[in-house]
């Protein structure tokens, strides 16, 4: 099997300094991070296309880590992209239905996606209920962990380097996580979380 790139995702604003994302865009050998035109006003077509190219544009699968809209986004590719990705990591998805400047990715697609996904979601997400996020992982045959009290899994919820987010993205990959030379390896722990790598019921 080829070597799967990881295609970092972002959401809505984009992911600043110290947020997960960025961090392992700069930590993780080989990652590509989606950069959008317009990170305020997003619009299904022009994030879709530019997320579609920039998965087609690597030279073998991808592993997918997507924040927030960047979930709404990966859920809405065409299958010509959605056949290169091997695994996604979904983190705190969006509810673009109750969020007007998101209304233009309503409505959220509940097909199945045709690769094996996690979906990790908080149960006080101020962006969107855990009960939705469920709903999603139930349509889109994701394994479902749902954390107590971690907001919307960003900076501002203190989730900087994630050693979490790292094992469940080490998960979805054929091979070890590779860092740039000057990072540390990161220790794992699973306390904290309340269910792990099962199906959404």
């Amino acid at each position: 099997m080829s070597e799967t790139t990881l295609v970092i995702v972002p959401g809505w604003r984009g992911s600043g300094p110290g947020h997960w994302q960025s961090l392992w865009a700069q930590q993780l050998d080989g990652a590509v991070r989606v950069e959008q035109d317009d990170w305020h006003a997003p619009t299904r077509r022009e994030w879709v296309q530019r997320l579609a190219e920039t998965i087609l544009a690597q030279p073998g699968p991808v592993v997918i880590a997507a924040h927030s809209l960047g979930c709404i986004t990966t859920a809405h590719l065409p299958p010509a992209a959605s056949r290169r990705i091997a695994g996604a990591l979904l983190v705190a998805p969006a509810d673009p239905e109750r969020r007007g400047a998101l209304a233009d990715f309503a409505p959220v697609p509940y097909q199945r996606l045709p690769y094996r996904s996690v979906l990790v979601a908080s149960d006080n997400d101020p962006y969107c209920p855990v009960r939705l996020a469920g709903a999603y992982a139930r349509a889109w045959g994701s394994d479902f962990v749902r954390l107590p009290n971690a907001g919307h899994i960003n900076i501002e919820s203190g989730h900087g380097d994630w050693p979490l987010g790292l094992a469940l993205l080490q998960s979805l990959r054929p091979a070890p996580l590779a860092r740039e030379p000057a990072a540390s390896p990161t220790a794992f722990s699973a306390q904290g979380f309340t269910s792990t790598l099962s199906p959404a019921m």
